[in-house]
């Protein structure tokens, strides 16, 4: 059996980041290492955690999920970063990618795609 994917989530909504987390840590493919509520603090807990796939929402305050992305991927650099945000223009999607995110999906996705999203940024076959 494959290992679990270390996920840690990156949204400033505290019910819906605790909803995503209570669904993704239902699951037995994803371990949710860790949950925060800005940007600013993402840099810090990837480092400490290495966590596999960073699931970062783009609007925050402080650090937008572009400049986290950047900051997540010097402080972990083995990690992947996926954008899960409530809508995002081409422009910040192309920021978003810019700076290292590997997928950007919107928070209306069905959570198969989600998952899937999750596994394919971890190199992980769906």
């Amino acid at each position: 059996m494959t290992a679990a994917v270390r996920l840690v989530l990156v949204e400033d909504n505290q019910v819906f980041r605790e909803t995503l987390e209570l669904l993704l840590g239902l699951r037995p493919d994803i371990d949710v290492i860790a949950s925060v509520a800005t940007g600013n603090e993402a840099p810090m807990i990837c480092a400490e955690l290495l966590p596999d796939v960073v699931l970062m929402d783009y609007r925050m305050p402080g650090l937008n999920g572009a400049q986290a992305t950047e900051a997540v991927l010097r402080a972990s650099p083995s990690s992947s970063v996926v954008c899960l945000t409530a809508s995002v223009s081409r422009k910040e999607v192309d920021q978003l990618l810019a700076a290292g995110a590997v997928a950007c999906l919107t928070k209306d996705e069905d959570l198969d795609e989600i998952v899937a999203a999750i596994h394919e940024a971890a190199g992980h076959a769906a």
